[in-house]
């Protein structure tokens, strides 16, 4: 273990030549936005994520750049830095009196894994998760499948997001609708937690299009011993549930799939929605350039504007009905640009600011001459504040 006294850019410079795999940046004391920061090694770059008290934003760098990133969150007022790389566990510390010192203390990779592994994850390795070991994730054993890590990683973020709002909720007894369910691994996941990990008691029932799909789904859960998990065939537009579920999903619903599973959600008045929007092609169809005619000058530009415009006005149009709503990333980027989710929880939400949201929504809509399904489907009901 090395010890001598240190500059910052002379410890932050040894910390970043030890090939990084990942850190923390914590115990901030000065005037800081943040809360913690992460960093992790993908491929050819840096993830940085940053924490606010509700939020967490991600960008990625070289090395170069995270060395800076380091620096430059030092000197704002963090106090110390946590990492490690192949071999190494790397502690660097600021004292308040200004004394920085950095320790280096050798590993094995097999300790490395189990911190990572055991310490940031909700999902536990050497247990019994059988959708897990069908989906290739695990093995029989229990053990992640060294190709299948990334994976991983997304299924248990997923399950750190519904986490998120189950805190906010406050209950132990939870109705859950799955609306475009596909082939359901993350519903299966998500029932084992439920149940299983926070011991709570719940119905889930999931519903799709496809017969042969939704066949396999119920020879699935029969199969798990999955008793209070269902699966049912039907069209998400039009459909009807004798019992308002606590919470529904949308993970991926196809275009203006999502707009009708949100104008459902609202109606019931669900506590939780959690929506990963896909395909949002119906702007991109509608959209009038005007005096911002730039925007639908390239493709692709237009394309990407319009998707987004289309989840900005979802979001307001939740809020506008009584919801606090976060927009996160569900996913990397690097493994999906499809990652955006739409967590929103129902509230007691001033009527100005539900007001406030509505005209926001109504304004970029009039600017583009945008005409989205789910303000007219809220529209026609008098549901929007």
């Amino acid at each position: 273990m090395s010890q001598k006294e240190w500059t910052v850019a002379e410890a932050v410079t040894s910390l970043c030549a030890g090939s990084l795999l990942k850190g923390v940046i914590s115990n901030p004391k000065g005037e800081t936005p943040w809360k913690k920061v992460n960093f992790r090694r993908l491929e050819d770059s840096y993830q940085i994520e940053k924490f606010t008290q509700k939020q967490a934003f991600h960008s990625h760098c070289d090395t170069a750049g995270l060395e800076k990133e380091i620096a430059d969150l030092l000197a704002m007022g963090f106090r110390q830095v946590d990492a490690w790389s192949e071999n190494t566990a790397f502690s660097l510390k600021i004292s308040k009196k200004g004394k920085v010192t950095l320790l280096k203390k050798a590993q094995t990779t097999q300790t490395q894994r189990s911190h990572n592994r055991e310490k940031q994850y909700l999902l536990k390795e050497d247990t019994n998760i059988p959708p897990l070991i069908d989906l290739g994730v695990f093995t029989k054993e229990g053990k992640v499948v060294q190709s299948m890590y990334g994976k991983f990683r997304q299924i248990n973020r997923f399950t750190e997001l519904i986490r998120d709002g189950l805190e906010e909720l406050g209950q132990r007894k939870l109705k859950i609708l799955d609306f475009g369910c596909g082939k359901s691994y993350l519903t299966f996941i998500l029932y084992h937690y439920l149940t299983q990990v926070r011991g709570m008691e719940t119905e889930i029932c999931g519903l799709d299009l496809k017969e042969d799909v939704i066949a396999k789904c119920n020879q699935l859960a029969q199969k798990y011993g999955y008793e209070h998990l269902k699966f049912q065939t039907g069209d998400i537009n039009g459909f009807e549930s004798e019992e308002k579920p606590d919470m529904v999903i949308t993970l991926h619903a196809c275009d203006t799939a999502t707009d009708y599973a949100l104008h459902h959600a609202i109606r019931w008045g669900c506590k939780l929605i959690y929506s990963v929007p896909c395909c949002q092609h119906e702007l991109n169809g509608q959209i009038q350039g005007g005096d911002l005619s730039l925007l639908t000058r390239y493709g692709l530009i237009q394309e990407r504007f319009s998707a987004l415009s289309t989840d900005a006005i979802r979001g307001a149009l939740l809020e506008a009905c009584g919801y606090q709503v976060q927009m996160l990333e569900f996913v990397d980027f690097s493994h999906s640009p499809k990652n955006l989710l739409i967590r929103a929880v129902k509230k007691s939400v001033p009527m100005e600011k539900r007001k406030k949201a509505l005209r926001d929504a109504e304004k970029l809509m009039q600017a583009f001459g945008f005409q989205p399904t789910l303000y007219q489907l809220l529209k026609d009901e008098n549901l929007l504040a």
